[in-house]
């Protein structure tokens, strides 16, 4: 069994005794401190209301329960919608006026994880003093219930087709230009609530033939659920059989889009953020921002339109923050994670197709000789299992000093920049390991230098 605990929520494996799994108790824990945090911010005796949305996990129901009625218990007002995406959830948070909202997923994860994600109100996700200040609340118990006179209540809404307008609204979706263009289109879901939502929003883009796959959300995962390629050859084969203009694959929260290409070739996820950027920057000026661990080739865009590029530390509250200090227009994670603050600051995978469909359909291009406009780099994405007691931070340091001849950005972790290829180590949020992603211009230099950092930190830790 296991059990994370970090500033972006909880999150762990279902079942198994409290404080090892993601057991009931802890669900009730953690929800009663997120309440009683959230209660620190208004005024005394004002009515709280709080948004609760959830993927399709097989566990979604039970924890849901759980977290709706704590919520009640601590005396708010909870706001089901039920069935819904991250970014669905984060919208209904401002729609609704809420003062936050709970979003009930293990995003990439396989089927027997499931998680809290916490927002404040503005439907964004919390910064690092506030997720600190509510792990210090749940580890203390430092939290209290209502009486039977100040219960909460609960209301259920549907968000979905509010989320499909929000993106229709977006003045760079160009429905007439996707619908003219007749395309084809497969969506691979894996078995969550993407099923339900992003054929609605094909058919309202105006695509003429919808292929479904994997739609049906039972949270019974088609395939493992991180959409990276080595988990699509059943998907791509489907691409070829069906004949399809585009696929588009989602994670099972949406909050990630990875493309496939006519031809059953990977868009590949880190240049769904570049492709969306190029359309955006070509009809708005503006700034850049996507996180250490993302594709140069974003650089290369902002670039080309002469606009300025940031890098931010891992993770979307991080991203996001950097993009308000930039004014940057468009921003993400190479992940496949599109963030545009026209529609909200959240990765969002509905907002991504919208965009690229009409970037798709402006430039008249198959989708494979759109993906060959954009510069070439290829990633290796690996990572290092950590055992108890690793200094993780002593081993930085060191690495550091051995590359002290690169650039260094050490906002989160360790980035080495060299001429035309870049290494990052961090320790991940939700897993005990290090991720190390390397960028280089074929994918043997990738590897080999990704295995030459694993080797000296192997050297480090063993």
């Amino acid at each position: 069994m296991s059990l994370i605990k970090s500033i972006s929520g909880i999150r762990g494996t279902i079942g198994g005794f409290p404080g090892e799994g993601l057991t009931p108790v802890d669900v009730v824990k953690f929800t009663a401190a997120y309440a009683f945090w959230t209660r620190e911010r208004h005024p005394v005796g004002m009515k709280l209301r709080i948004v609760v949305g959830r993927d399709a996990r097989i566990s979604g129901s039970m924890v849901n329960m759980l977290v709706a009625g704590t919520l009640i218990g601590m005396g708010m007002d909870v706001i089901d919608i039920g069935l819904a995406t991250t970014p669905t959830t984060e919208l209904a948070v401002v729609a609704e006026k809420a003062q936050g909202g709970i979003i009930l997923t293990a995003s990439h994860n396989p089927r027997q994880w499931n998680a809290l994600k916490l927002l404040n109100e503005d439907g964004e996700f919390l910064n690092d003093s506030e997720g600190k200040r509510i792990l210090a609340l749940a580890e203390a118990n430092e939290f209290d219930f209502s009486d039977v006179d100040h219960l909460g209540v609960i209301s259920l809404a549907d968000y979905s087709d509010y989320h499909i307008q929000k993106v229709l609204d977006l003045k760079l979706v160009d429905v007439e230009a996707i619908r003219n263009a007749g395309f084809s289109v497969a969506i691979d879901a894996v078995n969550s609530v993407g099923g339900l939502i992003v054929p609605q929003l094909l058919k309202a883009l105006g695509v003429k033939r919808v292929v479904e796959i994997n739609c049906d959300p039972t949270g019974d995962f088609a395939h493992q659920p991180e959409p990276l390629p080595e988990n699509l050859a059943g998907t791509a084969a489907l691409v070829l059989k069906n004949a399809v203009d585009v696929c588009f694959v989602v994670d099972p929260d949406v909050d990630r889009l990875v493309i496939i290409n006519e031809d059953a070739s990977m868009f590949n996820e880190e240049y769904t953020l570049v492709a969306v950027a190029d359309y955006i920057l070509a009809h708005t000026p503006g700034n850049t921002v996507s996180n250490l661990s993302s594709s140069r080739a974003l650089l290369d865009i902002s670039e080309k339109y002469g606009v300025k590029y940031t890098p931010a530390a891992v993770g979307e509250v991080n991203v996001t923050k950097s993009m308000k200090d930039t004014g940057a227009v468009i921003g993400g994670e190479g992940n496949g994670g599109v963030i545009y603050p026209e529609s909200h600051y959240g990765r969002d995978a509905l907002v991504g197709i919208g965009l690229f469909m009409s970037h798709l359909a402006k430039s008249k291009m198959k989708c494979s000789a759109l993906r060959a406009q954009y510069p070439s780099y290829f990633m290796a994405k690996k990572k290092i299992e950590l055992n108890p007691g690793i200094n993780l931070e002593e081993v930085l340091l060191k690495i550091k000093a051995l590359y002290q001849t690169g650039k260094i950005n050490d906002v989160d972790g360790i980035r080495i920049d060299f001429d035309r290829e870049w290494v990052h180590l961090r320790k991940s949020n939700t897993e005990p390991i290090i991720r190390i992603y390397a960028e280089s211009s074929t994918i043997q230099q990738a590897n080999i230098l990704a295995d030459k950092i694993i080797l000296d930190v192997r050297k480090l830790i063993d």
